[in-house]
């Protein structure tokens, strides 16, 4: 992923939002909407940034990247964008929600990187309409046929982001309408055409054949979202009364879960989907919940289970259900304040060994001994673990050694003869990447 065109941040700013500008017809009226309404409003306090994702899918994506910025320039706003890499297309299945994965990630990274709390996603009625078919189609339950909320959070490590979609009752005829009427210009996505994608055999086929039928075809769908929608968050309400015994600190406890399921298997069903919404995980098949249900009837409680889905794994370790969190990210050193009683790594020490070269990571072999107490022997690394309940998903953490001498320990701990009680130091801390 890469980024270039970097705005200038303002260094006083109360109040930013940003618009996801892809430069098609729906993006380029929300954008222009926006901006009028900045400047008949003279509110000079909001700061307005555009945020192009450039998938790099499609031949002219380089110049809808260019069209962005000029209009951008246009407007007299801020803008800055975001390069997928996405690789080898006939690999990893669905392309498409690859790439929605990966635009949503992109743009919640450039919120992040500006301070921005709100982002206006450019979604209409028509694409509300096109994803209930869709939705339809695919067999989905309640949450899948509610559609595309008005509003929902995006969370990032660092902060939470607010997702509005404010053309959600706007006919994409309305848009063009608008367009037309003030001589907007837009691009146009060739891969709109492909009926190979199903959206598009819907919008092309179908969506023309219900209007003929009932000319309030796409706003009746959208209608009927959002009144899906509402039934939704009362399920969703159910599911946290019901799982009240049963989610514990982000994972799934199995015994009260299966106790659920005898009594009422559809009350346990709607609290395991409720739970992988709050993981951010889509909602599961009739078939694959099914699945799920002949696996936890099978095992014992003390046994491990691990299911694929949605690109994460799910494990049951311990009697408990929970998204397995792969540790994947880097050492940091962070300064220890020097009146404080907290210990730490000679900071001079560690600068030495960074200007040196000594400083390096490697896998876990099997023969490592730590001592993380003070009047403690060294312990093998596998007791550690036992003793820290680490999963065993993540006992191949990389180590921190300097030199030859391994100092620091994932989840674990850091070397105590290594550690210093006075001076200018620091501690070491594995710091997680977010996928």
């Amino acid at each position: 992923m890469a980024s270039s065109r970097k705005s200038q941040l303002s260094p006083k700013s109360p109040k930013r939002i940003a618009v996801a500008l892809s430069g098609g017809l729906d993006s380029v009226v929300l954008l222009d909407t926006v901006c009028r309404a900045q400047t008949e409003s003279k509110n000079s306090a909001l700061e307005i940034y555009a945020f192009h994702i450039h998938h790099g899918l499609q031949k002219p994506a380089d110049d809808w990247l260019l069209f962005c910025e000029k209009l951008a320039k246009k407007y007299q706003i801020y803008f800055d964008f975001r390069l997928l890499h996405l690789g080898d297309q006939k690999i990893g299945g669905n392309v498409e929600g690859r790439a929605r994965k990966a635009r949503y990630e992109a743009l919640a990274e450039l919120c992040e990187q500006y301070g921005i709390d709100d982002l206006l996603l450019a979604h209409h009625q028509n694409d509300q309409a096109e994803t209930v078919l869709l939705q339809l189609l695919r067999g989905s339950g309640v949450a899948g046929l509610s559609g595309m909320p008005n509003t929902r959070k995006l969370k990032t490590p660092n902060k939470e982001i607010t997702l509005w979609r404010p053309l959600l009752n706007q006919s994409r005829a309305e848009l063009e309408s608008y367009a037309k009427e003030r001589n907007l210009k837009w691009v146009e996505d060739p891969s709109n055409q492909d009926d190979v994608f199903k959206r598009n055999a819907i919008r092309k086929q179908i969506i023309p054949r219900l209007e003929q039928l009932q000319p309030e075809a796409v706003a009746n769908l959208a209608r009927s979202a959002n009144l899906i929608g509402e039934s939704q968050g009362l399920l969703d309400r159910l599911a946290q009364i019901d799982g009240k015994t049963i989610y514990q600190e982000g994972v799934i406890s199995i015994k009260p879960l299966k106790a659920l399921a005898k009594f009422d298997l559809p009350a346990a069903n709607n609290v395991l989907r409720y739970w992988l919404k709050i993981k951010g995980l889509s909602m599961p098949s009739q078939k694959r919940l099914g699945a799920w249900w002949q696996d936890l009837d099978l095992v014992k409680s003390d046994a491990q289970l691990e299911w694929l889905h949605d690109g994460q794994i799910i494990r049951l370790w311990r009697g408990q259900l929970q998204v397995s969190v792969e540790l994947d990210g880097g050492w940091i050193f962070q300064p220890v304040p020097i009146r404080s009683k907290k210990p730490g790594l000679s900071a001079t020490w560690i600068k030495r060994a960074q200007k040196d070269g000594l400083i390096c990571i490697k896998a876990r072999s099997g023969a490592e001994k730590l001592q993380i107490k003070a009047n403690a022997p060294r312990r093998t690394l596998k007791n550690l673990y036992q003793e820290s309940d680490i999963p065993p998903w993540q006992r191949h953490a990389p180590l921190l050694y300097i030199g030859q001498e391994l100092i620091a320990v994932a989840g674990v701990g850091v070397s105590y003869p290594h550690l210093v009680h006075s001076g200018s130091r620091v501690w070491p801390e594995w710091q997680q990447t977010s996928n």
